[in-house]
C-alpha cells in the first residue's frame, strides 16, 4: 500500500479524534455555553465524516444526503442557539451556564 493514499481508518480516526475532543470539551468545561455549543456542532462534524467516509467507501449517496440534512439542522440550531443567547445575555449580562438556572421550570 502506498503511503500517501488515505484509508477508512484515516478518516474514522479522524472523527473518533474530533469526537472524544468534543466529549472532553462538554466535561471539562461547564461554565460557558457559547463554548459547549461549538462542542456540539464538533460532535456533528464528527459524526458527518464518518457518513461521508462510509458513504465514499460503501459507494451509497445515502450517507451523503444524511449529511445534508445534518448540516441544515446544524445550521438552524446555531442560529436560534446564538440568537437565543443574544437575548439571555442582553437581560441577564452574562452567559455563565451556572447562572442561567434560574431558566429551570
Amino acid at each position: 500500500m502506498d503511503a500517501s493514499v488515505v484509508g477508512l481508518t484515516h478518516y474514522l480516526t479522524l472523527a473518533a479524534i474530533l469526537f472524544a475532543i468534543s466529549i472532553a470539551g462538554i466535561f471539562l468545561n461547564r461554565k460557558n455555553i457559547v463554548v459547549l455549543l461549538m462542542c456540539i456542532e464538533l460532535m456533528l462534524l464528527a459524526v458527518n465524516i464518518n457518513f461521508i467516509a462510509f458513504s465514499y467507501y460503501l459507494n451509497d449517496l445515502a450517507g451523503q444526503v444524511f449529511v445534508f440534512f445534518i448540516l441544515t439542522v446544524a445550521a438552524a440550531e446555531a442560529a436560534i442557539g446564538l440568537a437565543i443567547l443574544i437575548v439571555l445575555f442582553r437581560t441577564r449580562r452574562t452567559i455563565d451556564v451556572d447562572d442561567l438556572d434560574a431558566l429551570k421550570g
